[in-house]
């Protein structure tokens, strides 16, 4: 990797200092399938952990006191807990035992290692349902309630099987009652995803892959003050410059957080994986996306321009980002979770910013829609039909997207629901009068889209 020179460290130095710049997480991927030979299953997987990140947290604080850069969190991702059920469970109910006893495992041993998330919590029913997976995703509202750094997933769609829709209608109830049983707060650690790509940094997508090393540490970079300051320098640009200024500010970015990531993996003696190059915002004054597009030129999130906007940046950072690490990974693009995000929280606020609004930017985007905040009597049929939404945007863009969807108990739509600490806060976003319960509830598969055939 090419040292840094002196006006590159400068420009470093007031990245850091006055543009919020960061590196939003460490996250060391571990394989727990060795835990299947234990009798209890839970403290085999706790036995991993602990061998695998036992030092994890001393020394990303050393590397973060070191580079002097803010590591905002630590955490673990695993091998998808789904499987490890399939190996030892003969039916679903008790599937959602085992899964229920690694969940507190997995909680405990994060919280006495010092790490932030765990995730992995996780099933893939784009094709259907194995033992596990049915015995997991029941247990996830539990799972949810009765921990505090889980982060649970379930990819129900791809571009390759198409969209299973049965467990998007599910996923819809499990929500719900995730919500009930948490005041909501529980869906802030539960997403459901399509195409979830290995490597993602980011809780709740983040998962150990088949194809990743053992273990492997993967970072995630943030950013948007840096974009969002050499944007407003450059208010006379046409948009192929200012292009081209963004993406020389990603190439710093992601340079930074492999210079984080390899050094964090070379002290553990262990494999770095790659960077996610997803700007990742902060409900943080000057670290917002939403407030780069309101710099390019549109005057609120969701205004006609904003999906052009996005587009620009996104495009720009992930070529900014190529050209500084050939490690890229995760979803990488550009973030616009709603309550994270101090702009995009506004923007709904005067009314700008509307669930349609959000589909149509998730078209060019990472997230999809992400830490939404809904009305507490939203009906489950209603929450599934915006999952479907952004399944298909996923599966016909072959794209990776997400929905993490809040269901607040008691609130209404305008109400403010504040989450705390990153997650930040939000009002109450509508969900509009008409409902699509027929077509949810026909379930079924929806076949892939025509573009599967291009895969061969």
């Amino acid at each position: 990797m090419t040292k840094y020179d002196a006006s590159e460290l400068a420009e470093i130095i007031e990245m850091l200092s006055f543009q919020h710049l960061d590196v939003r997480a460490v996250t060391m991927g571990i394989n727990i399938m060795g835990a299947v030979r234990r009798e209890d299953l839970g403290e085999g997987v706790r036995g991993i952990v602990e061998r695998r990140a036992g030092n994890l947290s001393e020394v990303v604080k050393e590397v973060s006191s070191k580079l002097g850069v803010r590591i905002v969190t630590k955490r673990v991702a695993v091998t998808p807990v789904s499987s490890l059920l399939d190996a030892r469970a003969e039916d679903p109910e008790g599937a959602g035992e085992l899964g229920l006893s690694v969940a507190k495992a997995l909680d405990s041993v994060a919280r006495d290692l010092d790490i932030d998330y765990v995730g992995g919590y996780a099933a893939f029913v784009e094709s259907g349902y194995s033992v596990g997976d049915r015995g997991l995703i029941t247990s996830i509202p539990e799972a949810l309630a009765s921990t505090e750094r889980i982060a649970a997933m379930v990819n129900a769609a791809s571009t390759l099987s198409g969209i299973n829709m049965d467990a998007v209608r599910e996923m819809g109830g499990i929500i719900k009652r995730t919500a009930e049983m948490t005041g909501g707060g529980g869906c802030t650690r539960l997403g459901v995803f399509v195409n979830a790509p290995e490597g993602t940094p980011f809780v709740p997508g983040a998962y150990h892959g088949r194809g990743e090393e053992d273990p492997v540490i993967n970072v995630a970079v943030s950013g948007p003050g840096v974009i969002e300051s050499v944007v407003r320098s450059m208010e006379e640009a046409d948009l192929r410059t200012l292009h081209d200024a963004m993406k020389r500010a990603a190439f710093k970015v992601t340079r930074l957080g492999e210079l984080v990531g390899r050094e964090v993996a070379k002290r553990l003696g262990v494999r770095f994986g790659s960077v996610d190059l997803s700007l990742a915002p902060s409900p943080a004054v000057g670290d917002s996306v939403a407030d780069v597009l309101r710099a390019m030129g549109v005057e609120e999130p969701g205004a006609p321009g904003s999906v052009l906007a996005l587009a620009i940046l996104t495009d720009a950072v992930k070529k900014g980002g190529a050209m500084a690490t050939s490690s890229v990974g995760g979803l990488s693009g550009a973030f616009i979770p709603v309550s994270e995000d101090l702009g995009m929280a506004e923007a709904v606020r005067r009314g700008a910013l509307s669930l349609s609004s959000l589909e149509a930017m998730a078209a060019v985007c990472s997230t999809g829609l992400d830490m939404v905040v809904l009305p507490g009597d939203v009906g489950e049929d209603t929450v599934a039909a915006i999952i479907g939404d952004v399944m298909a945007l996923g599966v016909v863009l072959d794209k990776s997207l997400g929905v993490r969807l809040i269901p607040v108990p008691g609130a209404r739509e305008g109400d403010e629901v504040d989450f705390g600490g990153l997650l930040g806060r939000a009002p109450v976003m509508s969900v509009g009068r008409y409902s699509s319960r027929d077509l949810v509830m026909r379930g079924g598969v929806v076949p892939p889209a025509v573009s599967r055939l291009l895969k061969g």
